[in-house]
């Protein structure tokens, strides 16, 4: 089962059409939030499940600020990551991850992509594809076979002018 993971795109459409081509193959979208608007854009041509949190800059209640998923025998769960102040650290999303039986925790708000794991427990951040604040912009995934420990890596984005 393959997951695509964005966050953080705030509607710049020319980088949201080329995500589209990184993505068409997976299984299942993640959208991180900050903007959902370009979430449900992603969604209208992708063939696979669809879930998507808000984050601080979406002002609607239409989605939830988390979610916990089961794929195969792994549970994801998934915030913006405001909610847990992940620019001061992973400190509070490492307690809720653990507080929900998480195997994976996936998170955006800080527009810095990175991956670690910690206490059996892969965090994620894919950062963002149109306003990054580190040397570059990446589409997160994640390989889940049931039995196997998860293939999590990031994807460099990039966009021909």
């Amino acid at each position: 089962m393959l997951i695509a993971v964005l966050s953080d795109t705030h509607r710049m459409d020319k980088y949201i059409q080329k995500a589209k081509e990184y993505i068409k193959n997976a299984d299942i979208l993640i959208h991180l939030g900050d903007n959902v608007d370009d979430a449900e854009e992603l969604a209208s041509e992708f063939t696979g499940e669809v879930y998507i949190v808000r984050g601080n800059c979406d002002y609607s209640n239409k989605y939830p600020k988390e979610r916990v998923i089961e794929v195969e025998d792994r549970k994801v769960f998934f915030t913006h990551g405001d909610l847990y102040g992940v620019k001061y650290g992973l400190n509070k999303i490492y307690y809720r991850s653990k507080e929900v039986g998480a195997d994976i925790a996936l998170f955006g708000h800080t527009h810095i992509s990175m991956i670690e794991k910690y206490d059996n427990i892969f965090f994620m951040n894919p950062g963002s594809i149109s306003l990054p604040r580190n040397s570059g912009k990446y589409v997160g995934f994640i390989e889940i076979n049931k039995n196997e420990e998860p293939s999590i890596y990031l994807k460099e984005f990039t966009f021909e002018r």
